[in-house]
């Protein structure tokens, strides 16, 4: 195609510019305008959670049952799944800025379409395209920040920004507990007022992320040089600024790209299948794990407590249970630069998974208060491995790449885990709250504890050491000049066959 067709050739010190720049107010600015994105969603599936019982009354809700409280959580992460295909490869073709502002606005349509949602159907329509945005927002939000950011830094910042989807979880847990007290609200406007407080949020974070810029790498890639070079140059001038006028060395490292408009489907499938294939199973499990983790217990844990528990208002404890994993991934985030990525991936989904299968097996002594004990430990080391899952699918494969394969992984990993799992909790708790024994819901834990351990395995033996390393050493361009296609990976280290890309003249 003509599109596909090389442009140029250049050598490049962009990366190395931008790997180089020591920590600065600016960073902050990308870290405020793209990483919000977390809260975001953390804010629409704990309102979903909280609110269960909120929308099962006909009158003053939407008359839905248990097992359609677990339909729309499925229907909502479907839409993610779906949207962050589309927007994914949208996003490795028209760059990171636009869809970035795309997702948005499609996330705060939907959202308040939410709001004004008057039957089922509509309900379920309007959290189809909500999920659609978010998992559009994913592809476009982590491929950008990753590039932005300093290989110092990437690890802990990619980890503690996806671990932020808590703190939408915490103010969601918060902001339902007014709203949906009958005393302060009607309780037919309370929900949706939930609802549209998400697309406030959103419309707020439109504002400060219209100012972060494009990916340089991208630019540069697709015959943008001058663009990249003018925005590197402003960065530098602002970060120079704040770091009272220098900045560190260029390391001795270019890169020379043989430039292209666009990257074909085809050939971003046989990189990812053909080249990585072992990065490929290594993504795979830990999205499938943690996936399956999260939207099995999180979508129904509300639900949990009010059938079994008799919990009338679960806000607080939600509350709790966010603040938990928040500080995991806040806490732990440093340690996947130091520590480095295997041992702690690999740690933090086999702890939570073990944690997880004891907790399936003392169910029946289980209260609500101890059942959320249980969760906020379980989820402070879970939620660290889960933010890390997004890290290695934006590091490990070539930048051309990169958001179609965040988008690949997530869709294809939450599928399996975020589709199926609500579906089969909805339907446990369903059938255990009849049997009035929470027991029922038991075989939904040992799966994934199973899941999450299976995927710890697979990092240790399968997981990348990329601390610290440049994107561009991990994995080389598809476009990069000197690149050997040829050669099959070795997951295990930094780059191809055992030994990071070389520096280019």
């Amino acid at each position: 195609m003509a599109s596909d067709v090389e442009t140029g050739r250049i050598t490049t010190d962009i990366p190395a510019r931008l790997d180089r720049l020591p920590w600065s107010r600016w960073h902050w600015l990308v870290v405020i305008g793209l990483g919000t994105v977390w809260i975001l969603d953390g804010l629409e599936v704990t309102i979903v959670g909280s609110m269960s019982e909120a929308l099962k009354p006909a009158d003053t809700g939407l008359g839905l049952t248990s097992s359609d409280i677990g339909l729309a959580g499925a229907v909502y992460v479907a839409g993610a799944c779906l949207g962050a295909l589309f927007f994914g490869q949208l996003t490795d073709k028209f760059g990171r800025k636009k869809l970035f502002l795309v997702t948005l606005g499609v996330y705060t349509v939907a959202t308040v379409a939410t709001a004004f949602a008057p039957n089922p159907l509509w309900y379920f329509i309007a959290r189809f395209f909500t999920g659609a945005g978010i998992g559009g927002e994913y592809a476009a939000i982590n491929s950008a920040i990753d590039e932005l950011i300093p290989k110092k830094y990437r690890g802990r910042v990619d980890v503690a920004i996806n671990g932020s989807f808590w703190v939408g979880a915490a103010l969601g847990s918060l902001l339902t507990i007014p709203l949906l007290d009958p005393q302060f609200l009607d309780p037919g406007l309370g929900w949706r007022l939930a609802f549209g407080l998400g697309g406030i949020l959103a419309i707020g974070i439109l504002v400060v992320r219209r100012h972060v810029p494009e990916s340089p790498r991208w630019l540069f890639i697709h015959g943008r040089e001058d663009e990249g070079e003018q925005i590197v140059r402003s960065i530098e001038d602002t970060v120079s600024t704040e770091n009272n006028g220098s900045l560190p060395d260029i390391e001795d490292d270019t890169i020379t790209i043989r430039q292209r408009r666009t990257i074909s489907i085809a050939e971003i499938a046989r990189t990812v299948i053909t080249l990585y294939p072992k990065r490929t199973i290594l993504c795979f499990s830990l999205f499938v794990g943690q996936a399956f983790l999260y939207n099995a217990f999180f979508f129904t844990y509300g639900d949990s407590l009010t059938t079994f528990f008799e919990v009338k208002q679960t806000g607080w404890y939600l509350a709790v249970f966010a603040v938990s994993n928040f500080l995991g991934a806040l806490l732990l985030s440093r340690l996947f630069d130091t520590v480095g990525r295997v041992r702690m991936i690999a740690g933090t989904y086999i702890v939570s998974g073990v944690l997880l299968a004891v907790a399936g097996m003392m169910l029946g002594s289980l209260s609500a208060v101890t059942l959320t004990a249980f969760g906020v430990v379980i989820f402070f080391f879970a939620s660290a491995g889960a933010s890390a899952a997004y890290l290695t699918a934006s590091e490990v494969f070539p930048l051309e790449t990169r958001a179609m394969c965040i988008a690949f992984f997530y869709a294809i990993g939450t599928a399996a885990g975020g589709i199926s799992g609500p579906l089969l909790f909805g339907k446990l708790i369903e059938d255990a709250g009849k049997a009035k024994d929470i027991m029922g819901i038991a075989p939904g834990y040992f799966l994934g504890a199973a899941l999450m351990v299976g995927a710890g395995l697979v990092a240790a033996f399968l997981g990348v050491h990329a601390e610290g390393q440049s994107l561009e050493s991990i994995a080389q361009p598809l476009t990069v000049d000197d690149a050997d296609d040829g050669e099959d990976d070795d997951a295990s280290t930094g780059g191809r066959s055992g030994t990071p890309a070389p520096s280019r003249a």
